[in-house]
Formats: C-alpha cells, structure tokens, sequence
C-alpha cells in the first residue's frame, strides 16, 4: 500500500514538474541549466585542473571578482556606448525606413536610390573608416556615421521588400473604400510591411553593435569596446572577458526591448508572426 501511494505521489511530482516546465519562465529551465554546466566545467578546466593557459583563460570566479572591482569604470563604459550606441543606430534606422519606403512606394525612388544601395551596402561600415575621419571633425561623430551605415542597410532592404510586396487586394480593397496617395502608404503598406521592417530593426541593431566595438577602437576614450582594447593591452583578460559578457547581455536586453515594440505594434498580427 505504501509502495502504491508513493508512486501516486512521484507521479504528480512529475506533473507538476511537467507543467511547470511549460510555463514562460519554465522553458528557460533547461537553458539555465545548460549555462550552469558550461561555467562548472570552465571552472573545473581553470581553477582546477589548469588545462587551459593562463591567462588567457580566466577562472568564472576571477572575472565575477574584476567585474565587482572594476564597477563604476565600466558603469561609465556601458553609458557612453549606449549613447554612442543610441545615436548610430536610431539615426541609420530613420534613415533606412526613409529610403526603404521611397524605394518600396516610389518608381522613381526605386530608380535612383538602388545604384546607391547597391554600391555601399554591401561594404562593410569598418571599411569606412579612413574616409570617416577625414569627413567629420572628431572620432564620436565619425563612429555614430559608421553605426548609422550599419543599420541603414538591412533596414532599408527589409523595409523596401515589406512595402513593395504589399498584397495589392489589401490596397484594392482600400481604394474601393475611398483611400488614396498618402492614406494607402501610411494607413495599409506601412503597417502590412511591419513585420518585415521589424526584422531589418533587429538585423541592424546586431550589425550596430558588432560595429560598436570596431568604432570605438577609433579614438573614444570611454565604451565597452574602448575598454576591452583597453584591458587587453594590459593583458587582463578577466576584464576582456567581463566586458564581452557585459555586451552580450546588454544586446539580449536591446532585443528584448524590441521584441516587446514588436509584439505591441503587431498585435492583429499575432497568429500570423512565428519568431
């Protein structure tokens, strides 16, 4: 009887278990646990083992403890490359949704701005550097220019294709109605497009950011990646490897606000949208 009553009771553990694993915060779970896995190992192979070179390979504990010391420097960093950050890519996004829908609405935008797209999007913004610093009077402006390209590309391509590929019976249906010229563009193409602008938001944010690091290697004397130049000239790589961490957990958090921008703006689309 006792046998039976304890299994009754392991079962609905594993219910339990099994239903809380499919709450929002419960899928996360086996990630967590993932990450956990990977840190004990990286301290078994640093701290305890010493197979990995030092220092070159940092013990988890030594860069908790850089990263506690180091505080109020990289507080600092992480404002000036969140402005830096900021200014590049909310002006190469307006920049790319201004010439994704003159190209997507416009024959005659489409003619004259594709050459354009064509010749600079595909190089990439470190590319830019030498003519950037003879082009702007310092090296702050010339890293928002070069974050400002990194974004300006995959938004204007993505925001091109959302409004050109507009369902032409959505814009049918709206000139039957009595809609026309500006009404059509703002009050059907651009929110049929969102989805797509959406994804060229998040595309130019990770270029911006990847970008980030190279435009503050220019001169700027506080940032994330000003630091990590900074710490590794020194080669303190518990601090090279705090900063990434920092970066990498600042990207999630700018995503993460994006994500929620999306799901708000694209709500009567929520059975449509799959990522």
């Amino acid at each position: 009887m006792e046998a039976v009553s304890g299994r009754i009771d392991l079962s609905r553990r594993l219910l339990r278990l099994q239903k809380a694993l499919k709450e929002p915060w419960g899928r996360q779970v086996p990630l967590l646990l993932a990450i956990l896995v990977l840190v004990l190992l990286w301290d078994l192979l640093t701290s305890r083992l010493r197979l990995l070179p030092l220092p070159y390979f940092p013990a988890p504990g030594e860069i908790l403890f850089e990263l506690w010391r180091d505080r109020s420097l990289l507080g600092l960093s992480i404002v000036h490359s969140l402005r830096l950050l900021g200014l590049g890519y909310l002006a190469g996004t307006l920049a790319g949704l201004g010439t994704g829908i003159l190209m997507g609405w416009f024959r005659q935008g489409e003619y004259w701005l594709q050459p354009v797209l064509r010749f600079m999007g595909p190089i990439p913004a470190p590319a830019w550097i030498p003519l950037a610093m003879v082009l702007f009077p310092n090296s702050f402006s010339a890293s928002i220019f070069l974050l400002a390209l990194s974004a300006w590309f995959p938004v204007t391509i993505l925001t091109w294709s959302g409004v050109a590929g507009v369902n032409r019976s959505y814009l049918e249906v709206a000139r039957t109605l009595g809609a026309g010229g500006w009404v059509l563009l703002w009050k059907v193409a651009i929110p049929a497009a969102l989805p797509s602008i959406f994804v060229g938001l998040f595309m130019g944010l990770g270029l911006s950011f990847a970008t980030l690091v190279v435009a503050e290697m220019l001169g700027v004397k506080a940032g994330l990646g000003w630091y990590v130049q900074w710490a590794q000239g020194w080669a303190e790589y518990d601090k090279v490897y705090g900063a990434l961490l920092i970066m990498a957990l600042l990207f999630s958090t700018l995503l993460t606000v994006i994500f929620r921008f999306r799901d708000r703006f694209l709500a009567w689309q929520r059975g449509l949208i799959r990522w």
